[in-house]
């Protein structure tokens, strides 16, 4: 089973949800139109699901800050990731 990392990430705007995929000029992704509250996580397993992917078993998200410049006072970006894989329909 081939698995990846899906991002869901906000810089104060609307949140997004990306697959990352090495090789492609596109990745596959997903926008709440919403700068809160953070997406759900049936909101993001519904939303991996459209996008075909789902999260591995046991895969937990995990959360971590970064800034667009390196001034402290700058917005802070957050970004969650997930390992996932292509989903597999009847599987469960």
């Amino acid at each position: 089973m081939r698995t990846v990392t899906a991002h869901l990430s906000s810089s104060g705007g609307p949140w997004r949800l990306y697959v990352v995929l090495m090789g492609v000029s596109h990745w596959p992704d997903f926008q709440w139109e919403r700068p809160g509250p953070v997406p759900t996580i049936a909101e993001r397993r519904e939303a991996l699901a459209l996008l075909g992917y789902e999260p591995v078993r046991g895969a937990e998200w995990s959360w971590i800050e970064d800034t667009a410049t390196y001034d402290p006072s700058s917005p802070v970006v957050l970004i969650a990731a997930i390992k996932v894989r292509k989903l597999t329909w009847g599987a469960g």
